[in-house]
């Protein structure tokens, strides 16, 4: 894998903001021709710097009007429990990021869903009975101040 010069960067940088740009849009804001612009695009997409593109949905008005983040403290942290939770947060569409964590708490999980009653629902019908699950605590989103940002390149 080659490193990304500064022309490189300012490509993934511009395709986070638009993911569209074609090659000719890209090559105006580098001053490239659009032939160098799409092959660069095209071997940083090859490469793997860029996983993919994705369109960014509103959660409120697809009635998702709750959004949570989740600490989940294991009560075993044998291998087999740790895939079976990863195994669990996979299967749940509500949950729709997570990351496991120094600290008291082993995973954080962050869930979207219609109202408290799913979240609710989530927590104790699904969270809670796992075998792997010691502890959950949640904290419910008031308001989202900074949307999900781009890389800082």
């Amino acid at each position: 894998m080659t490193k990304l010069d500064s022309i490189d960067l300012r490509i993934v940088d511009a395709l986070q903001t638009n993911a569209h740009m074609t090659a000719q849009q890209l090559a105006e804001i580098l001053n490239l021709s659009p032939s160098q612009a799409g092959r660069r695009k095209q071997r940083i997409e090859a490469e793997g710097f860029i996983s993919g593109y994705h369109a960014r949905a509103d959660a409120a008005k697809l009635g998702l009007h709750v959004q949570a983040f989740v600490q989940v403290q294991t009560a075993t942290h044998t291998p087999e429990a740790h895939q079976s939770f990863l195994r669990l947060t996979r299967t749940q569409p509500e949950i729709i990021a997570a990351w496991t964590l120094t600290g008291e708490a082993d995973y954080l999980l962050r869930i979207v869903c219609e109202n408290l009653s799913a979240l609710n629902r989530i927590v104790q019908e699904i969270l809670l009975p796992h075998a792997a699950v010691g502890r959950v605590q949640s904290q419910i989103v008031m308001d989202q101040i900074k949307d999900d940002a781009p890389l800082p390149l």
